[in-house]
């Protein structure tokens, strides 16, 4: 058995939060005195205690903890009837389980008085967060290599409870159908319930999707929530929900079937784990933090196994100093006490350094990365020109070439030019006389960037004008755009490159005869559209994506460098196939649809959480940490054909090109799924050692940590870089410094050689250099960087622990030095 017990130090973790919304009356989220159920150990009459030790789960039925929860409650209520006359508040959420509090909707003035009252330790006023924005199960290895060894895909992650904190389910959807599997039987320790269908009176759940909740009451009491498109119930109103759930644990085998076209079978990395759904996050406005709170509280206390977050806060919460105390980490920081393995999206403000929203170590970051399956199409001009494009869609007639008319040239009446008619968008304004039969021409305008214009409705356009096909043609770019390819049912390309579209435009304006006022007298110019349904594998993959969060990471918000190491892990996050809400309008390409190919890093947490639950699933008892330090440790940091992994960059003229990667890019590198479940040696830790790592970072005010976990600094481990992390990171490194680490066998005996690597500006030494670890034997070893020139920038290198049995334990070395 895996897991670090650490002493009874049960520390309720105490939230600060805040932020701004407009109005006479705010939410505000208080803490108050008194432990949380977490962490509660016996010291009020009359309740027993309720603490959990170390990486174990709250036992919600006993009698303790309902009659303790009773209790808090009640003390909340209390406090606010005595301040405040009955109907001048609304208490939206009372916490227990994680931190003690609650969020309430009330005045400044009555958030002043509140602030005063004894007892209470902070009230801060609520904030938002947004969400970060099929294929992928063969390119990581999963069918042939991981699900047999849990039984095959229809047993792959049974019995494991995955969480997602995001914008609701579409529970109709294949991806999450119960009636053609093996029925799914009762989950004896999750107590999660499920909402009903206020329109068809339906439970949410079947079996798969076993817990259905929504929390809006922060985002009704701030105006914003709207019923008829938000949904008030776990119905997903977006897409995103949906997506991210069937990535981790959608069933096996789902037809992605668009406009008549099969693009492969969709499958969750964990098929057959159960889906628990807790909806805070809404279409318009993302979500609010007194939301995501009580759907994590929740999700813990129903006895969730992994949380897959793809959410972060807009922006780096300004009431506190330091970034792993922020609210929504030290939520998490006890969700991990009590056992949950969490992956969240790291973000997508890459390439830029210093752009991550996931900083702490008790939660593992997730890099986004390009798989190897690429989208090509061409259209062929008259003139024998090939021009290359994307376009997910069939080609025209074989052998056969279309006469090519421009949008603008098919006008029906000059007047409408205030529509912006060249991007295809309104059939209405076009003479369906001189485009039925013909490829029509369109430009992509600054609309498509924004989303008020969408290439479906493009095709639809071509499609109700009886057009051939159609070819939307990019005359200037602006930076940063980035173009996906889009699947549609009539023929169809996208020409991104600039150069590309202006010899189309030469082509055409050659080839059509005008008269004196501009009117065209014949089109002329001809085309065809090639076949793009087919991708092309490359083996350049996996590639780190050009949207992906990049480090280092920082410890407090005037960007000071951390000694710990961020993002944790890269997974598979662009263009990624998987279910769709039919009622979502987050895509104006999807709009509809049962399926969307979308990227981001939410598309990459939920990878590592699929495959957390596989984990998980073959090692009941590992702690969150030794998950993490499994995926960790065994990823890799080359790419298909066997070469260092590449990072899409910007070139010095916003193009995109290619740079090695480093570990700020993709952490400790891409996830190995096959080697994860076998990883050798694990570098595990418990609440204590969080606590020891937060105690010793330079600069963190020992009074801001009590306020988080009422537990006082009597634990140190000598400097950050000491915590037990699969990864070292030394920010400042002056002249010399040793680190330590501590790996646990969690295989048969084996003897380890240590090997390590590092640039040349900091010499790197470990010692012990080899050692033997009889099964569940923990040892120690020591890391030693010098500095031998001073760069500017950070050197790179890694311990490479190679067994005689074959594993092989990786971790990244990151360091930067200072003085010689």
């Amino acid at each position: 058995m895996v897991k670090m017990r650490a002493a009874d130090f049960g520390c309720a973790v105490a939230v600060l939060f805040a932020l701004l919304i407009v109005g006479r009356a705010d939410v505000y989220i208080v803490t108050i005195e008194g432990e949380p159920i977490i962490s509660y150990k016996g010291d009020v009459d009359g309740f027993e205690a309720t603490a959990v030790e170390s990486d174990e789960k709250i036992d919600t039925t006993s009698e303790s903890v309902t009659s303790y929860a009773r209790h808090l409650e009640s003390k909340h209520d209390m406090l606010l009837g005595m301040l405040f006359e009955q109907g001048t508040y609304q208490k939206l959420y009372s916490y227990q389980h994680l931190i003690n509090g609650f969020a309430v909707h009330i005045s400044p003035q009555q958030a002043e008085k509140l602030m005063r009252a004894p007892g209470v330790k902070s009230v801060e006023r609520d904030w938002k967060v947004r969400r970060l924005t099929t294929h992928t199960p063969q390119f990581l290895g999963l069918p042939t290599g991981v699900w047999p060894t849990g039984g095959g895909f229809d047993r792959a992650g049974e019995n494991i409870v995955i969480g997602f904190v995001d914008s609701g389910i579409y529970p109709q959807h294949p991806s999450f159908a119960s009636y053609n599997s093996d029925p799914y039987g009762p989950v004896p320790k999750y107590r999660g319930k499920c909402e009903v269908d206020p329109d068809t009176k339906r439970s949410f759940c079947n079996g798969k999707i076993i817990g259905a909740h929504h929390f809006a009451k922060a985002a009704i009491a701030a105006g914003v929530f709207n019923p008829s498109i938000d949904f008030a119930s776990p119905m997903d109103g977006d897409g995103h929900g949906s997506h991210t759930a069937a990535i981790a644990a959608g069933n096996n085998g789902i037809p992605v079937k668009m406009h008549g076209h099969e693009f492969g079978k969709a499958s969750g990395m964990a098929p057959r784990a159960r889906i628990a759904v807790y909806k805070a996050l809404y279409r318009l406005f993302g979500g609010f933090v007194a939301d995501v709170v009580a759907a994590i509280d929740q999700a813990v206390y129903d006895g969730v196994d992994i949380l897959s977050l793809s959410v972060g806060p807009n922006s780096p919460p300004a009431t506190t100093k330091t970034t792993y105390l922020n609210p929504f980490d030290a939520t998490l920081l006890s969700a991990v006490k009590a056992g949950v393995f969490v992956a969240q999206a790291a973000g997508n403000g890459g390439p830029f350094p210093k752009t991550l929203v996931s900083y702490s170590p008790w939660i593992a970051s997730v890099a986004a990365a390009i798989d190897d399956r690429r989208y090509k199409n061409h259209l062929m001009l008259g003139n024998g020109k090939i021009l290359a494009g994307i376009g997910l869609s069939p080609s025209t007639h074989p052998n056969r070439t279309y006469t090519l008319v421009a949008a603008n040239d098919a006008l029906l009446d000059s007047s409408v030019v205030k529509y912006s008619p060249s991007d295809c968008q309104k059939p209405e304004v076009l003479n369906k006389n001189l485009v039925q039969g013909n490829i029509l021409l369109c430009g992509y305008s600054f609309n498509f960037v924004v989303g008020t214009a969408s290439i479906k409705k493009v095709s639809e356009t071509a499609k109700s004008l009886g057009a051939i096909g159609f070819v939307l043609a990019v005359e200037n770019v602006s930076p940063g755009t980035k173009f996906d390819p889009v699947p549609v049912g009539v023929p169809g390309i996208l020409i991104t490159d600039v150069s590309k579209s202006l010899d189309l435009i030469d082509y055409y304006n050659i080839s059509t005869s005008r008269d004196w006022t501009g009117r065209v007298k014949n089109f002329k110019g001809i085309g065809s559209i090639g076949d793009g349904l087919m991708p092309i594998l490359h083996k350049s993959a996996p590639q780190v994506a050009l949207f992906s969060a990049r480090g280092p990471n920082i410890k407090d918000f005037s960007f000071q460098d951390a000694d710990l190491l961020k993002p944790d892990i890269l997974a598979p996050g662009s263009l990624i196939w998987a279910a769709w809400s039919p009622n979502g309008t987050d895509e104006p390409d999807y709009v509809g649809e049962g399926f969307a190919m979308i990227s981001g890093t939410s598309m990459a947490a939920p990878h590592i959480a699929g495959i957390a639950a596989l984990i998980k699933q073959k090692h009941p008892h590992w702690s969150p940490a030794a998950i993490k330090s499994a995926l960790m440790t065994t990823s890799t940091t080359l790419d298909r054909a066997g070469r260092p992994l590449q990072a899409q960059q910007y070139s010095e003229t916003q193009a995109m090109k290619l740079v090695s990667a480093t570990p700020f890019d993709y952490g400790s590198g891409h996830v190995d799924p096959r080697a994860a479940l076998d990883p050798g040696l694990i570098f595990d830790v418990g609440y204590q050692d969080y606590l020891g790592f937060l105690c010793t970072t330079p600069g963190i005010d020992a009074r801001e940590i009590r306020n988080y976990t009422n537990c006082a600094c009597n634990y140190t481990i000598g400097h950050p870089s000491n915590f037990n992390s699969p990864s070292i990171t030394v920010s400042h490194l002056v002249r010399s410094q040793t680190v330590t680490r501590t790996v646990t066998n969690v295989a048969e005996q084996e003897t380890y050689v240590i090997t390590t690597r590092m640039a040349p500006a900091i010499a790197i030494e470990a010692n012990p250099p080899a050692m033997t670890l009889k099964p569940g034997a923990s040892r120690k070893f020591s890391v030693t960087l010098t500095v031998r020139s001073v760069t500017g920038a950070y050197s790179f290198g890694e311990v490479l622990m190679k067994g005689n049995r074959g594993h092989k334990v990786r971790i990244p070395v990151v360091a930067m030095g200072y003085q010689r």
